[in-house]
C-alpha cells in the first residue's frame, strides 16, 4: 500500500500550488482602464454574461479564474443586477463580493427617469444605507464638490439601480450618477441623426428631458421628440406644460392655470421661444435617443387621448378637432 502516497501526494501538492496560485491571484489588484470605473450587471445575467459586461466595460479580469474563484465561494448564482463602482486596487474577491446577491454590506437605490434633482436629492436623503455628505448643502455647493462646471445638476444624472457599499457617499453616487450620464449622451449624440437643432449634447439633453416627461406610452416617445423637433425647426414655441410647471417649482400645487401658462418664467415655452436653459428632468436612455433620432414625421401638435397614448396632428385644425374630442368630449 506504499504506492498511495507516492501516487496521491504529487496530486495534493498539485492542487495545493492551484489553490494557493488561486488565492494569490484572488488577493491582487486588477488593472482598470480609469478609475473610479463603472459598470452594469443586466438583470437575468449568468456568471460568464456579467465576467463578459465587466471586461467590455473595462475590468480586465480572467473569466476562467474569476468563475472558479465564485464556484468555489458558491456565488455563481448568487449575483446581482444593478450599477457597481469600483477603484483602482480593487481585487478579484472584493470585486465578487460586490456581485453577492443578498450581501449585508451592500444598499441599493433606485433615482428614477422623470424625476427633479430636488426629488433624487429627497429619496437620497431619507436613504438609510448612505452617508449623507450633501446634508445642509445648496445645489451650487454640491457641484462644486463634485467639480462640476455646470450651472445645474438637473439632467445630468442617469437613472438606475444603483448598488453600493453600505455607507457610502452620496457625493460618490451622485458623481456615479453624472458619469453615467455623460457616458450616455455622448454615446447617442455621437449616432444622432442629420439636421437636428441641436448645437451642442447640452441642448440635445434639455430636449430629452421633456420628451421624459411628455410621453405617456414608449410607443409614442420618437414621435413626440418629433413633434418639438419640428416645432424648433420652424421657429414655433414649445408650448409644453412641464416646462412651465417646472418653472413655478414649489409653488406649483397640481393645478396648472391659465394664468400660469401667461406669467413668463425662464421656463414658460408658451412665451419663450426655444429651449429652457435647463434640463427639466433626469431622462432615461430611451428619451435620449428619441431626442436625437426623432421619428421621420411632420406632426406639430400631439393631445392626450386619455388612454395613456398621444393624438399626432399636423395642421392646427386637425389638431383642435383632436382636442375637441378627446379633451373636450367631443364628437
Amino acid at each position: 500500500m506504499r504506492f498511495f502516497p507516492r501516487i496521491f501526494l504529487p496530486i495534493f501538492l498539485l492542487l495545493a500550488t492551484a489553490a494557493g496560485g488561486l488565492w494569490w491571484w484572488a488577493n491582487q489588484p486588477l488593472q482598470l482602464s480609469s478609475s473610479p470605473l463603472d459598470f452594469r450587471v443586466t438583470a437575468g445575467s449568468s456568471l460568464r454574461s456579467a465576467i463578459t459586461q465587466m471586461r467590455e466595460a473595462g475590468i480586465n479580469v480572467e473569466p476562467t479564474l474569476l468563475a472558479t474563484l465564485a464556484r468555489l465561494n458558491r456565488a455563481d448564482t448568487a449575483i446581482k443586477a444593478g450599477s457597481y463602482a469600483v477603484k483602482t486596487g480593487v481585487t478579484p474577491m472584493q470585486l465578487l463580493n460586490k456581485l453577492l446577491k443578498g450581501k449585508v454590506t451592500q444598499g441599493e437605490l433606485t433615482l428614477v427617469e422623470g424625476w427633479t434633482f430636488r426629488q433624487w436629492r429627497g429619496r437620497m436623503d431619507k436613504h438609510p444605507d448612505l452617508s449623507h455628505e450633501t446634508s445642509g448643502l445648496s445645489e451650487a455647493q454640491i457641484i462644486a464638490q463634485l467639480g462640476l462646471n455646470v450651472r445645474s445638476l438637473e439632467g445630468l444624472l442617469f437613472p438606475d439601480t444603483y448598488l453600493f457599499d453600505k455607507q457610502s457617499s452620496d457625493l460618490e453616487l451622485l458623481a456615479r450618477a453624472n458619469r453615467a450620464m455623460q457616458r450616455k449622451l455622448d454615446a447617442e449624440w455621437a449616432q444622432r441623426a442629420a439636421g437636428l437643432p441641436f448645437n451642442t449634447p447640452g441642448e440635445a439633453l434639455v430636449m430629452a428631458s421633456i420628451v421624459e416627461k411628455e410621453t405617456g406610452r414608449e410607443a409614442d416617445r420618437n414621435l413626440v421628440a418629433a413633434v418639438f423637433v419640428n416645432r424648433l425647426r420652424k421657429g414655433m414655441l414649445l408650448q409644453t406644460d412641464p416646462t412651465v410647471i417646472y418653472g413655478l417649482g414649489e409653488n406649483f400645487d397640481g393645478n396648472l392655470r391659465k394664468r400660469d401658462l401667461q406669467t413668463d418664467t425662464p421656463y414658460n415655452t408658451y412665451t419663450r421661444s426655444g429651449l429652457p436653459p435647463t434640463p427639466i428632468s433626469m431622462p432615461g436612455q430611451a428619451s435620449l435617443r428619441a431626442a436625437l433620432n426623432p421619428a421621420q414625421s411632420d406632426a406639430l401638435y400631439f393631445v392626450a387621448r386619455g388612454d395613456g397614448s398621444s393624438q399626432f396632428s399636423q395642421t392646427l385644425e386637425e389638431h383642435n378637432n383632436a382636442v375637441n374630442r378627446y379633451q373636450r368630449g367631443g364628437k
